[in-house]
């Protein structure tokens, strides 16, 4: 029978990485040629690669594929990219549910790179492209960002519950404060080299400056955005970006009973946290369709979180939108596709 392709699955950790090679013939019938591990370094990926070539002796389309996890699988993957290799990077959720669909109960590193090498061998997956240097340092910067201000946070708590306890000690009350200012200093630094680096892409700059027509959404958020995604390189379409960014609804309801329903938020928590405000200004700002998304959501659950996090929701799609179409917003594009509307059923 002949064989059509060779899949290698990676399931890559910060010190090594597990790897399954798995070839599918005409019949659809996946076989498992071998498994190994391999350290996680450059030595480790010319060991896998000599492993690779001793059990793909034929000349099919070999194809190495791997989760977007953390950063461990940055270097494997750009190490493969340019040896002119076949490399694909899915998000973690959606390896996950097909190897859920495999029966996979157990969760292993082997296990998951025989899921992984499966996967690659029955279905047709995007090549990965490597990240624009550009988005690379804006997801750097604005998770530091994110860390100096949690970091603000906590520390003008301290200095709350200092200002008031029954000994004051002024000491301390001043290193919290020069705390605070160093941190809010660096904060500031890295918000201009963020701006800095949008501004040094003239195609990053175009787009950034069309989808924050958006009254209320900042640079800073969609910096976040952006940098999260790559630039929605792995979103295909809204259903994914949402479970990706942990709105997508779970129900709980079984037979009479019905539970409460809620977001998953099994997904990217830096995009859910950068909106939050976002969310917040466009309720105050009266924004079209986001307040009349508030208002009906409010109005039936009696919960305004519920309604910010709907608006959340929409608004990340619509950035989704403007930005794979590069499109400027037009706040009044739906007030024009309802009078086109009106005027074809009349």
């Amino acid at each position: 029978m002949k064989n059509l392709k060779y899949g290698i699955g990676v399931d890559i950790a910060a010190q090594k990485f597990d790897g399954c090679i798995s070839v599918i013939n005409e019949e659809q019938k996946t076989t498992i040629l071998s498994t190994g591990s391999f350290e996680n370094s450059s030595k480790g990926f010319m060991l896998m690669l000599k492993w690779v070539d001793k059990h793909c002796k034929e000349v099919l389309p070999t194809i190495f594929l791997m989760e977007a996890t953390g950063i461990y699988y940055e270097h494997l993957a750009w190490f493969l990219y340019e040896r002119d290799k076949s490399v694909v990077v899915i998000l973690a959720n959606k390896a996950k549910k097909y190897k859920e669909s495999l029966g996979l109960k157990s969760k292993t590193d082997s296990i998951d790179a025989k899921g992984l090498a499966q996967m690659v061998c029955e279905q047709y997956l995007k090549p990965w492209k490597p990240t624009s240097k550009a988005i690379y340092q804006l997801r750097l910067h604005t998770r530091q960002v994110e860390r100096i201000s949690s970091h603000i946070t906590q520390f003008k708590a301290q200095l709350h519950a200092l200002e008031h306890c029954m000994y004051r000690d002024l000491v301390i009350e001043k290193m919290t404060k020069a705390n605070i200012a160093l941190l809010e200093k660096q904060k500031l630094k890295l918000e201009k080299q963020i701006q800095s680096i949008v501004d040094a892409d003239s195609a990053l700059k175009e787009r950034f400056e069309k989808v924050c027509k958006i009254k209320g959404l900042g640079t800073m958020t969609l910096a976040v955005i952006i940098a999260e995604t790559d630039g929605f390189a792995l979103i295909q379409n809204h259903s994914q970006l949402v479970s990706y960014a942990g709105y997508d609804v779970v129900e709980n309801q079984s037979g009479n009973r019905v539970g409460k329903t809620k977001i998953s938020k099994k997904g990217n928590s830096h995009i859910r946290r950068a909106l939050h405000m976002p969310a917040l200004n466009m309720v105050r700002y009266e924004q079209t369709p986001f307040v009349q998304l508030f208002g009906r959501i409010l109005e039936r659950s009696k919960i305004k979180m519920k309604g910010y996090t709907a608006v959340q929701k929409k608004l990340l799609v619509l950035i989704y939108t403007l930005w794979n179409k590069n499109e400027e917003y037009d706040p009044k594009y739906h007030l024009k596709t309802a009078g086109v509307l009106q005027e074809a059923l009349v």
